[in-house]
């Protein structure tokens, strides 16, 4: 009897074990995430200060999305090697200290290199991704990989959190506080997150065997996916205060709470594209994300226009151009999208690669990481360029063209070909 009660009560103790890992993972990652996505909130004031214009904003807001991008290969690497707990745990307290000297920064450049140190908070994505998919089984690790993702809504906490703070104490007190949220989230963590030693990778594989991924054809095509669906994502979470702010005049508790509205759907929502990819295929799912995103920025591209038509009567003016409720709805819209996208894209991987899930979730996450780190920058150049606000959402309709068009050739089109043939065989997981 006590035999046969043994697997019964190891299977119930791993399933406690990995529900426990993925909730500490995924808190630790919305805090995270809220640091990383911190001057979204905080570059106005700084912006203000500094009497920056919009190409130095976007480098300002850009610049802890570059590291968090560039560490995210090597992290995935070593998590997959020693293990998420251990890379996620130190990975969060080397951030602290960045944090909290954030509040002292005076000069441009100081802001900018201490960026640079606080960004690594980014690259908690690449660690906790494959830590929590190895805790379940492979039909559900669409769902953890989705619950995990979940922690982008930081980007939305941040958004609530530091417009208070910033207005009662002023911006200098945010990453202070940030900090001391940070460190205690670590002890969290550590306390009730769990290490099994049959996660890691064999020691045998060299770091070179798993970079021959980068390689693969597929990998690249991820990696634009997620360009746009994650890239696009930290982009215009880090662009959106200051364009409501612009755009219609907002003050900033009310720009940021509309901000959130694109925020915080976009990162909560990723749990469901998470089930929807498991139950429907990565594929299905990507490609009406990618036509849903299309549509949304195709509308939130046109700018406020103003036109004179001849008459018979005379000269009549007419008035082009989105309100802010309207702007708002497709915001949310295209937050749904991407959040389920950001989903999607994953299941493609632990279809694809359930062996090496770290290094090519770190190489994919890298491709998302620079499309958020780039995308600011290239908002801030347009914007001086053109003096159009909306050229933001041209920019990134042009993307999703490119990954519309990479879609069709490699997947749809070649499904749509072997079913005129008649071509028997079975469609991959990931399809």
């Amino acid at each position: 009897m006590a035999s046969a009660s043994h697997p019964a009560a190891q299977d119930s103790r791993r399933n406690r074990q990995a529900w426990s890992v993925l909730i500490v993972s995924t808190l630790a990652f919305t805090v995270c995430f809220m640091v990383w996505m911190m001057f979204g909130v905080i570059g106005i004031p700084i912006k203000k200060m500094l009497n920056l214009n919009a190409t130095q904003f976007g480098l300002l807001t850009a610049m802890p999305v570059l590291t968090g991008s560039l560490v995210r290969v090597p992290l995935g690497i070593w998590t997959d090697r020693y293990g998420g707990r251990i890379v996620m745990a130190l990975l969060m307290a080397a951030t602290v200290p960045a944090i909290w000297f954030m509040g002292s920064a005076t000069e441009y450049w100081h802001f900018l290199v201490i960026g640079l140190f606080v960004g690594l908070a980014g690259g908690s994505f690449s660690v906790g991704t494959p830590y929590v998919a190895r805790w379940f089984p492979r039909q559900r690790q669409g769902m953890a990989m989705g619950v995990y993702g979940a922690g982008n809504s930081g980007a939305a906490v941040n958004k609530f959190v530091a417009p208070v703070i910033l207005v009662a104490f002023g911006w200098a007190a945010v990453p202070h506080v940030y900090a001391a949220i940070m460190l205690g989230t670590l002890v969290l963590f550590w306390l009730f997150s769990y290490s099994d030693p049959a996660h890691l990778v064999p020691s045998h594989v060299k770091f070179s065997d798993q970079l021959k991924a980068l390689k693969d054809p597929k990998v690249l095509k991820y990696c634009q996916y997620y360009s746009i669906v994650f890239g696009g994502y930290v982009a215009l979470s880090l662009w959106m205060v200051q364009y409501y702010v612009g755009e219609y005049g907002l003050d900033i508790r009310v720009a940021a709470l509309l901000a959130a509205c694109f925020s915080l759907p976009g990162g909560v929502l990723r749990a469901i594209g998470g089930v929807l990819s498991d139950k429907y295929g990565a594929h299905s799912v990507t490609w009406w994300v990618m036509w849903v995103c299309w549509i949304c920025l195709f509308l939130l591209s046109y700018p406020q226009t103003d036109f004179t038509v001849v008459t018979v009567d005379g000269p009549k003016t007419f008035h082009i151009g989105l309100n802010v409720y309207v702007f708002t709805a497709l915001m949310f819209a295209l937050g749904i999208a991407m959040a389920f996208g950001k989903a999607s894209v994953f299941k493609y991987i632990s279809d694809d690669y359930p062996g090496n899930i770290g290094t090519i979730s770190g190489i994919v996450g890298l491709a998302g990481g620079m499309g958020g780190f780039i995308l600011p920058i290239m908002f801030g150049v347009l914007m001086d360029w053109t003096g159009i606000r909306s050229s933001a959402f041209m920019l990134m309709y042009g993307v999703v063209w490119v990954s519309l068009i990479w879609m069709y050739f490699t997947e749809v089109r070649r499904t749509d070909l072997m079913a005129s043939q008649g071509t028997s065989g079975t469609v991959p997981a990931s399809r």
